[in-house]
């Protein structure tokens, strides 16, 4: 059955022409019905085009789709790959973080991708200006729906995909590896039998042959990734040299670059005929590598792939291993669920990995099977071959995963207080009732209707309700006479900044305390329950406490100071070269967390509370010094350039205006970048504060009311305005500074000698230092 008999107006979308036996039994489901689908197929068997085809039908009847990818890199490969569909006069977006978001091309798109948390983050959001293109989704592909039995990331994939049929009750068609239990599923979408496939290891287009292997495990976990390592190679060896290649998947980033070193100087020792050192073109090809070290490592015939590699150089190693120029190929798990990249031989070399938040886990199970599943060569091979390497310990587990596969089970017991939390905060849950019919729109409701004892299906509904008077008890939710329930100011900033409740709790407490302090704001995060699994390897704990010396953390656990640890050097751009392995993932949750706690504090606290925690999170963002944060506010300004202009004496927007075009040349910026910074600069807010007819002198028991003006003569912001005599408040007023405001201010002759007046504006939402002028009154 030829593509362009199927659907001739997108022929060119597809990267075949003839649809192959999987894929002819699933097409009339999806193509000539409406009803919802769901595949179990095994991996490589082209599940890829029933998604493309559910697109297809979405896009001839005028509607927009929705790509769920499971994770980021995925989303950025679709992109590419779909460029296909661009050329047919589709628009493809992908949705990503809240300030690079579009919404327009979001709007006006044809095809969005996105991940599941991307997606929850939307639809939570549904109802503003900036997320209401969700709402028009027709078509709903979920890819790997088998990431619901992932931790955390399933069920925020479940929550999404139950309230997104509640929003716009898009067609769902969802794809997944072999799953056992795929009728689970299709109970939850409402997909009939008709549309529920669950295609064999038969439909594989080559026999996977999987096993588990072990090694002897030492007391050094160094040592035991080489041990791991040879085992690996003595497993691909024979392939290799039988002319087939080797994906080997290893933990981590870096240890693809080290297994990689190590594999070349040992295919050398053991004289493996591969690599391609004596073909002049091949050689020429390789210097479009912009990684150096994998431009020497591809001559050896060894590569090594991952996220951290630039666009360029992962196509290109895509490209030559499909071309066989690449032997042996290391890579982290990102590569198991994108790119079809099959090998004769897989072998997985590590089932634990390091994870930044998590400290050491097993693998997922999802994922073994997903890494196995890219064993044989469609058309090369007659069968494939993956092994998991594994401690003696750990070998009847893997093997009982390979025989009897993993059923998907629900995650949402785990988060349950935060998903519901999340409803409510929505709107989309008002009362008791609510509760109990959302539960039912939720793959947890379905799974425990299956396996009524595993889940406690008899008394589920009486945990729901506990978990809504806890949330009531905690202050999240209120209830009214009628037995309605809405969520409290705590409860809408948890949900709208995706937070776990207790993190929610504290970042509350230090919003209400009786100071804020860079320190407190600091310390906030980093005993965030989001850090609760951080774990500091002994390697790493002197570097904590270098740099915490002489800073008080002696309370917080071995986790959450080297958290702390990595936010406070961050803010100087010092990180201890132990720390940085983990210091991006741990920086990156820390800014979404400062963003969040800026928002607790502008509500529950003052402006000028939520101005410092914005600069505390500019400063850890860029890692630039207190006297440099301001210059980060101005766009083409980043951390270089921010650091060399304050060395040069030109510390906030307001100095840079002053300095002009020449003053920013002569501090080292070229004339051309100084020109747009200097553009940039005049639309941010500067204060002048003027204090009028202010006395110098006030009689004792006398008192005078006087009126000060501050003037915002730049662009205008959302500001807060404090006056303090002698360091007390007297007035604050808070709004959107846009031209002047004038505050009154009373002058007492009160016990004290003299009187000092500061004002002081504070700009939230920039991290921008306060502008503060000060004024000094003498009691006569």
């Amino acid at each position: 059955m030829e593509v362009a008999e199927v659907v001739p107006e997108f022929a060119d979308a597809f990267s075949f022409d003839e649809f192959n036996r999987m894929q002819r039994e699933a097409l009339p489901a999806i193509v000539d019905g409406d009803e919802n689908v769901v595949a179990s197929a095994p991996t490589a068997s082209g599940k890829t085009a029933l998604a493309e085809l559910a697109i297809c039908k979405a896009l001839a009847e005028g509607g927009t789709a929705l790509f769920i990818a499971p994770m980021r890199a995925l989303t950025n490969e679709k992109e590419s790959e779909w460029e296909r569909f661009e050329e047919l006069g589709y628009s493809v977006y992908v949705v990503t973080g809240e300030r690079d978001l579009n919404p327009r091309r979001a709007r006006h798109a044809d095809i969005l991708v996105m991940t599941p948390e991307k997606a929850d983050s939307a639809t939570r959001k549904h109802d503003t200006r900036r997320y209401s293109f969700v709402t028009d989704v027709d078509c709903c592909v979920i890819d790997e729906v088998h990431l619901l039995d992932s931790d955390r990331r399933g069920s925020v994939l479940e929550v999404t995909v139950s309230r997104l049929r509640r929003l716009c009750d898009p067609r769902i068609v969802a794809l997944s590896a072999t799953m056992p239990n795929a009728g689970d599923v299709a109970a939850w979408l409402d997909a009939p039998p008709e549309s529920t496939f669950e295609f064999g290891e038969e439909y594989r287009p080559v026999e996977l042959n999987a096993d588990v292997k072990t090694y002897s495990h030492g007391e050094n976990s160094f040592a035991d990734k080489y041990r791991r390592l040879y085992r690996a190679l003595d497993l691909a060896e024979p392939h290799v040299r039988d002319g087939g290649q080797a994906l080997v998947f290893v933990s981590s980033r870096q240890d693809t670059v080290q297994a990689a070193k190590k594999t070349r100087d040992e295919i050398a020792e053991r004289d493996v005929p591969v690599g391609a050192r004596g073909d002049y073109d091949f050689h020429t090809e390789t210097k479009r590598l912009e990684n150096e070290t994998l431009r020497k490592s591809v001559l050896d015939g060894v590569a090594f792939h991952h996220a951290g590699l630039s666009k360029n150089d992962k196509d290109l190693v895509e490209e030559w291993f499909k071309e066989d120029r690449i032997q042996f190929l290391f890579s982290t798990s990102t590569l198991a669920w994108g790119v079809n990249l099959p090998a004769r031989c897989v072998v997985i070399r590590d089932t634990k990995l390091h994870d930044p938040l998590e400290g050491e886990v097993d693998m997922s199970p999802l994922d073994v099977l997903q890494m196995l599943g890219r064993a044989g060569r469609p058309g090369y091979d007659d069968v494939g071959y993956g092994w998991v390497v594994c401690d003696r310990s750990e070998a009847d587990k893997y093997r009982r995963l390979l025989r009897e596969g993993k059923e998907i089970e629900s995650r949402l017991a785990e988060d349950l207080d935060a998903h519901l939390n999340a409803e409510i905060a929505m709107g989309t849950i008002e009362d008791l009732d609510d509760v109990m019919t959302w539960l039912e729109t939720t793959f947890y409701y379905v799974r425990a209707q299956s396996e009524p004892v595993a889940y406690d299906f008899e008394n589920l509904r009486d945990r729901v309700r506990d978990e809504l008077e806890r949330l009531v008890d905690r202050g999240f939710v209120e209830t009214d006479e009628a037995l309605g329930v809405s969520a409290t100011g705590l409860g809408v900033l948890a949900s709208k900044f995706y937070l776990r409740l207790a993190t929610a709790e504290r970042f509350h407490r230090v919003a209400t305390g009786d100071e804020v302090t860079t320190d407190a704001v600091l310390r906030a995060v980093a005993g965030a329950t989001e850090f609760d699994s951080v774990s500091a390897r002994q390697s790493e704990r002197d570097a904590v406490s270098a740099v915490l010396t002489g800073q008080d953390a002696g309370d917080l656990e071995p986790g959450p100071r080297k958290v702390l640890a990595i936010l406070r050097s961050s803010m100087t751009g010092s990180t201890p070269s132990e720390l940085r392995s983990d210091a991006w993932v741990i920086r990156q949750n820390a800014v979404r967390l400062l963003s969040a706690l800026r928002s607790f504090l502008e509500r529950f606290a003052d402006p000028h509370a939520a101005a410092l925690a914005r600069r505390v999170e500019a400063r850890v963002e860029n890692g630039v010094g207190e006297r440099a944060v301001g210059l980060t506010a101005i766009d083409g300004v980043g951390s270089g350039r921010a650091s060399k202009l304050a060395s040069e004496g030109v510390e906030t927007p307001a100095d840079v205006v002053d300095a002009g075009v020449d003053g920013l040349a002569a501090a080292g910026l070229s004339e051309g970048v100084a020109e747009r910074v200097l553009k940039a600069a005049r639309d941010l807010p500067r204060v002048v504060v003027e204090w009028g007819s202010f006395p110098e002198t006030v009689a004792r028991g006398e008192n005078e009311l006087c009126e000060v003006t501050v003037r915002n003569v730049g662009g205008a912001a959302q500001a807060g305005v404090r006056v303090t005599v002698n360091g007390v408040e007297m007035t604050a007023t808070e709004g959107y500074l846009d031209g002047e405001r004038t505050v009154p201010v009373g002058v007492f002759g009160g016990d004290a000698d003299e009187m000092e007046f500061t004002v002081s504006v504070a700009f939230p939402e920039l991290p921008l230092v306060p502008v503060e002028e000060h004024r000094t009154v003498r009691v006569a």
